[in-house]
C-alpha cells in the first residue's frame, strides 16, 4: 500500500495545482444554492455532463423548492429520465422540496447536519454543498478522488471516511478550500482509472504511484 505523504511533498503538490489552475469550478450547472443541491442529489451514480444536460430545462422552470412541487412527480420524472435510478432521484427531489417547504421556508440550510438530513442528500452531496456554495473546506470524497489519493499519498485510506479525514488532516489549511476539485478534476482528466496520462502529469515527480504510464 502507497504511503501517506509527507506534508512538503503536499504542500508542493498543491502549490504545483494552485499555479495550473488557482480557481478551480464545480461542473455541475446551478442557479442558485437549491438547484446546487438537487444537481450534486442527481450526479450519484451519473455523469456531470448526464446531469447537466437533463437540468438544463428542468432549472429553467423549477428553481425553486415550490416550483418544483408544481411540476409535479411526473414532470419532474420526465426531465430527468436520462439519468442512472431516475425514478427513486424523482421522488427524492420531490419529497426534498416539500420539507424545505414545510420545515426551511423554502430555503436550504447550511449545516451539514441538516443537509444530509434531506431525502437523498448525504454526506459527499452536503460537503458539495457547503464547500461550492458556503465556501466552506468541506472534503467531498468520490472515485476519482479516492483512486488519486490512494495512487499518489496525498491521502490514504480504506474508505472515502478515512480519504476524508486524510485530507483534512495532511492537506495544508491554506489549501483545503478548493482541495477536492483539485483533486477531482486531475483525477477525471489525467489520474484516470485506465491508462492514467502519467506523461502528461504536473506531479509525476512526487506522485509514488508505481504503475506509472510514463
Amino acid at each position: 500500500m502507497v504511503k501517506q505523504l509527507d506534508y512538503h511533498t503536499i504542500r508542493e503538490i498543491f502549490d504545483r495545482f494552485y499555479h495550473a489552475e488557482p480557481e478551480p469550478k464545480g461542473e455541475l450547472d446551478h442557479v442558485n444554492v437549491y438547484t446546487l443541491v438537487v444537481a450534486v442529489a442527481l450526479s450519484a451514480q451519473a455523469t456531470d455532463a448526464g446531469v447537466n444536460k437533463a437540468t438544463r430545462a428542468l432549472f429553467k422552470i423549477a428553481d425553486t423548492p415550490q416550483k418544483m412541487l408544481d411540476l409535479g412527480l411526473q414532470g419532474v420524472t420526465e426531465h430527468i429520465k436520462t439519468i442512472g435510478l431516475f425514478r427513486q432521484k424523482a421522488k427524492n427531489i420531490i419529497k426534498m422540496s416539500q420539507i424545505l417547504v414545510d420545515e426551511y421556508y423554502g430555503e436550504v440550510p447550511n449545516s451539514r447536519a441538516a443537509l444530509q438530513s434531506l431525502p437523498g442528500v448525504g454526506r459527499k452531496t452536503a460537503n458539495v454543498v457547503l464547500n461550492m456554495w458556503w465556501k466552506q473546506p468541506a472534503q467531498a470524497v468520490d472515485t476519482h478522488i479516492f483512486r488519486f489519493g490512494n495512487r499518489s499519498g496525498v491521502a490514504v485510506g480504506k474508505d472515502v471516511n478515512a480519504i476524508e479525514r486524510a485530507i483534512e488532516d495532511h492537506i495544508p489549511a491554506d489549501f483545503q478550500l478548493h482541495a477536492h476539485h483539485w483533486m477531482i478534476l486531475h483525477g477525471r482528466y489525467t489520474c484516470v482509472a485506465r491508462k492514467p496520462k502519467c506523461a502528461a502529469c504536473l506531479i509525476r515527480d512526487l506522485c509514488q504511484f508505481e504503475e506509472k504510464n510514463l
